[in-house]
């Protein structure tokens, strides 16, 4: 089955990249800032002990999860940007944290039809693609849901 491949790494390589978006409930949405923000999260952020991101934001709208990742809740979240400073490592851009939050409903019951228009669109060749892909660790391809996966390069704590 085709999933729609969201290259991290190409889309950080952009300030801010640019893609038509068909999600039904808000024209002008921005979904691929929202699928960078969930990958970013869960590869790439560093799921430091004491979360400084987590402590900086004065809204509680970041939480650390069970599993370490760190989740925004976007209601609360005033895009104070204080979190994408707090990082240590720069794993939040600022861009990323947007007020007006956009979602991405992977297309559901679109994919089948016809290549998602962002895949189509995006203003970065080759940064998110809808095509046959499998999971592999090897090649740094996870998926995130059903319908997307991503290519990052995950941080992974060393334990000597």
């Amino acid at each position: 089955m085709k999933k729609l491949l969201v290259d991290l790494e190409k889309l950080y390589s952009c300030e801010k990249p640019v893609a038509e978006c068909s999600y039904y409930y808000r024209p002008g949405n921005d979904g691929i800032t929202r699928l960078r923000e969930i990958g970013q999260f869960i590869y790439i952020c560093r799921k430091c002990e004491d979360a400084p991101c987590v402590n900086a934001c004065p809204k509680e709208a970041l939480e650390k999860q069970p599993d370490g990742t760190v989740k925004r809740y976007t209601m609360r979240c005033i895009s104070c940007k204080s979190c994408s400073h707090a990082c240590p490592f720069g794993a939040i851009p600022i861009e990323t944290v947007p007020y007006i939050t956009s979602q991405c409903d992977e297309c559901i019951d679109r994919c089948d039809k016809d290549a998602p228009i962002c895949s189509k669109t995006c203003s970065i060749e080759g940064a998110v693609k809808f095509v046959e892909v499998e999971e592999s660790e090897k090649d740094d391809i996870y998926f995130m849901g059903k319908n997307v996966a991503v290519r990052a390069k995950p941080w992974k704590k060393y334990h000597p």
